[in-house]
C-alpha cells in the first residue's frame, strides 16, 4: 500500500507541478515550509529540524533573507530570541514550490464527477490530518 501511495503522488507531482522560475535549492524550500507551517521559528528550529548544523542553518536563512523571501523579527520580551517569518514574496515562492499548478489540477478535477471530487478532497484531508 505505501508503495501504490508514493507512486500515485509521484504521478500527480509531476504531471500537475508549476513550472519552476526561481533557482531554489530543496534546503531552502523545506525551510519556507517550516518557517510557514510552524509558529515561533528560530534558527535553531530549523538546524534542529533538518539535522543541520546551527551555522548552516543561518547560512540558508542569510540567503532567504537576502532574497526577501523571509524576514527576522526579535521577540520583545528577550532580545536575545529572533523568530522567522516569511514575506508576501516568500509565501509566493513556497507556493509556487510546494503546491500542485492551479489550472491543471482544475483541468484534471473537472474530469471527475461531483461524487469523485469529494472523494479527493475527503481522502487529502484524513491523510493530512493523521500525518499532524
Amino acid at each position: 500500500m505505501i508503495d501504490e501511495i508514493n507512486g500515485y503522488f509521484t504521478d500527480i507531482y509531476f504531471e500537475l507541478h508549476p513550472v519552476h522560475q526561481e533557482a531554489i535549492s530543496h534546503q531552502s524550500v523545506r525551510i519556507l515550509q517550516m518557517v510557514h507551517k510552524k509558529q515561533l521559528v528560530m534558527i535553531r528550529d530549523i538546524a534542529e529540524h533538518l539535522s543541520i548544523s546551527h551555522n548552516t542553518a543561518s547560512e540558508h536563512v542569510k540567503k532567504l533573507v537576502s532574497n526577501g523571501w523571509v524576514y527576522k523579527e526579535r521577540y520583545e520580551k528577550d532580545q536575545r530570541m529572533v523568530y522567522l517569518h516569511l514575506t508576501e514574496l516568500g509565501l509566493k515562492i513556497l507556493k509556487k514550490n510546494t503546491e500542485l499548478d492551479e489550472e491543471k489540477l482544475q483541468a484534471a478535477l473537472g474530469k471527475l464527477s461531483d461524487k469523485e471530487k469529494i472523494q479527493v478532497v475527503t481522502a487529502f484531508q484524513l491523510l493530512s490530518e493523521v500525518s499532524k
